[in-house]
């Protein structure tokens, strides 16, 4: 399995571990020799110091990793920037830097904003709707949970996805818990028989010293370079 130059990685929910995954993806592909930029369309929550840009830096070592758009407050982006009085950028000009940077670097990851359907601009567009701008040029990576409930979300995000024609590459379970017990086996196995499971991250990877980090990440994430 070849990973394309422009991967959008979107979850089932918030918090699903969208950021830790984007910065193992990042790491294993720059321990092949592969240069990658990241890209954010909207980055909300900066006035509590969020910035998933800072901590994929942090995690995966110097890359190239931008925002389209950064918003104080920690809600979803049309909200967050009614609040701030910022007008967001269409799609076509997110899918524009997208391309850009795909021109100077070999991969390009986008992550989403919470799940797959949440707008990111005035028009109601989405991070499927970005895809679909980005056409065959682009592949999905949908992060999930292991836990109860993943596998109705799950199974939702990959049908809006196949409805929308979008290419998927597989899913990654973004916190696989150190005493795993039969529900998350269960699910897991589950998964595997939606869409190729491409990566299981442990709980708490971000935790790790980032020089770890990036060593495990390629085992990590060995699903998606088979």
């Amino acid at each position: 399995m070849k990973l394309p130059h422009i991967v959008l990685i979107t979850g089932t929910d918030t918090g699903v571990g969208k950021t830790v995954t984007t910065a193992a993806l990042a790491s294993a592909l720059q321990a092949e020799g592969r240069s990658v930029a990241v890209y954010k369309p909207c980055q909300s929550g900066a006035a509590a110091g969020d910035s998933d840009c800072t901590e994929i830096i942090r995690l995966a070592g110097p890359l190239t990793a931008e925002a389209g758009v950064v918003l104080q407050k920690p809600l979803a982006p049309v909200p967050a920037a009614a609040l701030d009085g910022v007008k967001l950028p269409p799609l076509a000009a997110h899918a524009a830097r997208v391309r850009e940077l795909a021109s100077t670097h070999d991969h390009v990851l986008v992550e989403g904003s919470g799940g797959l359907l949440v707008e990111l601009d005035a028009d109601g567009g989405t991070l499927a709707d970005l895809g679909g701008h980005l056409g065959r040029d682009a592949t999905f990576v949908l992060v999930a949970r292991p836990a109860l409930g993943t596998l109705n979300h799950t199974a939702l995000t990959l049908e809006a996805l196949d409805r929308r024609e979008l290419a998927v590459q597989g899913v990654v379970l973004g916190a696989w818990p150190d005493e795993p017990g039969v529900l998350e086996h269960g699910n897991r196995a589950t998964i595997g028989l939606l869409r190729p499971l491409i990566g299981v991250l442990p709980e708490r990877a971000a935790d790790l010293p980032p020089v770890t980090f990036r060593e495990a990440s390629t085992h990590w994430l060995s699903g998606a370079w088979s």
